[in-house]
């Protein structure tokens, strides 16, 4: 078995959540090989290492698993809600023994293609912006269309909070006489609500907001909303390389 950060064995053995691990480790209280270790990053191998913490072995650590899931409108992006709304664990509860964590986020008001993992490397690989995955969007936007607002949409806009975003491909799918449309985003930042934004700007209303697809990873034609997966292990190496 490959090295893992300490801080990720131990929210994978079922200790504590990433930060939660983090704070057990940086108190001092877990050894490894019977010597102290307060650094979150620290490189193991759990297979041959001898992991304690106050003392006790740590158990076996889980299998890696990797769901897709097909997130609905109106469901969290997260394992709980101190509101008591609907998250994506309450879909799998009961359903999936090992502790799946949301890879990334999609707002409550987007649906589509939603990743829920316990696998530490396919976990950074997709969410660390240094490896620049590739994420497709269908977005149904209304409002009248001119080539003018395309021209905004692959522009570099500019984010509430300042920061501007790099210009990203956008194509347009159907151009509706409805003044309805349907446009397909291929993005790699993935800041907060940056197609609505970028909407916004091109003064078009989003009327509905589906991912479908990670990287080569496409969101299956007959995965219903609410439904889920496992990934295959051809889909979860394609997701590493």
């Amino acid at each position: 078995m490959a090295e893992e950060r300490l801080q990720n064995v131990l929210a994978h053995a079922g200790v504590s959540s990433r930060r939660g691990a983090a704070a057990i480790i940086e108190s001092g209280r877990v050894t490894v090989d019977g010597i102290v270790v307060k650094e979150p990053g620290a490189r193991v191998d759990p297979a041959s290492a001898s992991i304690s913490v106050d003392g006790r072995p740590l158990s076996a650590p889980e299998l890696k698993r990797t769901i897709m899931l097909y997130k609905p409108v109106g469901v969290l992006s997260s394992m709980s809600d101190p509101f008591g709304g609907r998250t994506v664990a309450d879909l799998i509860r009961g359903k999936v023994a090992e502790r799946v964590v949301p890879v990334g986020r999609l707002d409550k008001d987007s649906e589509g293609l939603l990743l829920m993992s316990n696998d530490g490397e396919l976990t950074l690989k997709l969410t660390h912006p240094r490896y620049d995955h590739e994420k497709t969007y269908e977005v149904r936007v209304a409002g009248r269309w001119s080539d003018d607002k395309l021209r905004i949409l692959r522009s570099a806009v500019k984010m509430p909070d300042g920061y501007v975003i790099r210009p990203v491909p956008v194509d347009v799918v159907d151009v509706g006489r409805d003044n309805v449309h349907l446009l397909r985003f291929r993005l790699r930042e993935g800041r907060k609500r940056q197609i609505r934004y970028m909407c916004s700007a091109a003064h078009l209303v989003v009327l509905s907001l589906k991912r479908v697809a990670i990287g080569s990873l496409a969101l299956p034609a007959d995965l219903k909303p609410g439904e889920w997966r496992d990934l295959t292990r051809e889909e979860s190496d394609g997701l590493l390389r």
